[in-house]
C-alpha cells in the first residue's frame, strides 16, 4: 500500500505537481421519530436539501405516527372513517405479506398491547396479568384488519390498535435513500435509531461502508461491537430486548419485545436479530419478528425467504452463541 502512494504522489507531480483533491462527505445529524439521524453522502453539486429532509420526516409522522393525536394512524385508531395515503398503504401490504411468511409473529396489531406494557402512546390503568392480558388478545391479530379497494381501513374491532413502529422507521430510512437519489446523491448511508442503509461507497475511504452490530449488554446505554459488517447496496435493521425494557411497581421487568401469540412480554432464545434485506423496511419487520420467534424458527425460515440474519442467541447450556447467514461470512469480520 505504501508503494503505490509513493508511485501515486509521484505521478501526480509528473503531470500536474498537485495533489488530489481530498473528497470530503457532507454530513447531518439530528433527531426524527422519537430517535436520532444520521446520514453521510457525497454531493459534488453542495445542494441543501434540508427542507426537503424535514418534509419527508413531517409526512411520514402525520401519516403513521401513534403519538401524534391528528396522524392518520391514531385517528384511525379512534375509529376515525379516512382513506389512508401512500404511505400507510405502503406499510400496510408491506406488514400482511410478513405478517404471513413469520407464521403471525410479525403483528402491528400488538399496538394495544404495547401500550398495555408501557411502552406505546397510550398508558393504561391495568394491573398486567393474565386475565387482562387474555381479554385485549381478542384485539390482536392482523387478520382482523383490511383496507377497502379505495384504501380505508376496515376493523373487525373498534379497539384494534395498529402501531406501524416497528417498520415505520426502516421505511423512513428507505424514504430518504430514494430523495437522495433523486438529487443524483448515489454514495451515502443514512442512520435513523439504529436502522441503516448503505449505497454506493465511502468515497472518502475509497471502500465500501461498513458497520458495526451492537454486542447485547443489559442495562449498559454505551455501544459496544463484536463485529463489523460490510454493506454492498443493502440495509441493515437491529432489535433486541438488552437496553430497552418497563418495570412495575413490583419490581417485574417488560421487554418491548410483544409476542402477538401469547399476549406477553418476553424475551426469547434471541439476545439481539440483525437483518440485511434489500430495503429497510423489510430489514426492520423481520428483526422484530426474529425477536419473538426465537432462534431455531428463525434460522428456519430464513432459508425460505430473501434476507440474511447475524442472530446472537443463547443455547441450551446459557451461553451465547452468534449464528452468520452463509450469505454473509464474507463480509463479517470478528472484532478481536
Amino acid at each position: 500500500m505504501k508503494k503505490f502512494f509513493l508511485f501515486f504522489v509521484l505521478v501526480g507531480c509528473f503531470t500536474s505537481c498537485e495533489l488530489p483533491e481530498i473528497i470530503e462527505p457532507k454530513v447531518l445529524n439530528g433527531e426524527a421519530l422519537g430517535t436520532y439521524y444520521s446520514m453521510t453522502y457525497f454531493d459534488e453539486e453542495h445542494l441543501d436539501i434540508s427542507m426537503a429532509i424535514d418534509s419527508t420526516f413531517n409526512a411520514i409522522n402525520a401519516s403513521m405516527s401513534t403519538y401524534i393525536k391528528d396522524s392518520d394512524i391514531s385517528k384511525m385508531n379512534r375509529g376515525k372513517r379516512i382513506q389512508a395515503d401512500h404511505m400507510f398503504v405502503e406499510n400496510f401490504v408491506a406488514s400482511k405479506k410478513i405478517h404471513d411468511l413469520t407464521n403471525g409473529y410479525f403483528d402491528p396489531t400488538v399496538g394495544i398491547l404495547v401500550n398495555y406494557y408501557g411502552f406505546g402512546p397510550q398508558k393504561m390503568n391495568l394491573e398486567i396479568n393474565q386475565r387482562n392480558t387474555d381479554s385485549l388478545m381478542q384485539y390482536v391479530g392482523f387478520d382482523k384488519v383490511n383496507l377497502s379497494e379505495d384504501n380505508y381501513l376496515i376493523k373487525a374491532h373498534d379497539s384494534i390498535f395498529l402501531d406501524f413502529n416497528a417498520i415505520a422507521k426502516g421505511y423512513a430510512v428507505d424514504r430518504l435513500g430514494h430523495l437522495l437519489e433523486s438529487y443524483g446523491i448515489l454514495n451515502y448511508i443514512i442512520d435513523i435509531g439504529g436502522e441503516i442503509v448503505a449505497k454506493g461507497k465511502n468515497l472518502q475511504r475509497e471502500g465500501p461502508w461498513r458497520v458495526g452490530i451492537d454486542r447485547p449488554s443489559e442495562g449498559n446505554d454505551e455501544r459496544a461491537y463484536d463485529y463489523v459488517l460490510t454493506l454492498d447496496d443493502k440495509a441493515i435493521a437491529t432489535s433486541g430486548n438488552y437496553r430497552k425494557y418497563n418495570e412495575d411497581e413490583s419490581g417485574n421487568k417488560f421487554v418491548h419485545t410483544i409476542n402477538p401469540k401469547t399476549g406477553k412480554s418476553e424475551k426469547s432464545d434471541v439476545l439481539s436479530a440483525s437483518v440485511l434485506a434489500s430495503d429497510c423496511m423489510t430489514a426492520d419487520a423481520y428483526a422484530t419478528a426474529f425477536m419473538s420467534m426465537g432462534f431455531d424458527s428463525s434460522k428456519k425460515i430464513l432459508d425460505e425467504i430473501e434476507v440474511d440474519a447475524v442472530l446472537i442467541y443463547v443455547d441450551d447450556n446459557n451461553e451465547s452463541q452468534t449464528f452468520v447467514s452463509e450469505n454473509l461470512r464474507d463480509f463479517i469480520e470478528k472484532i478481536e
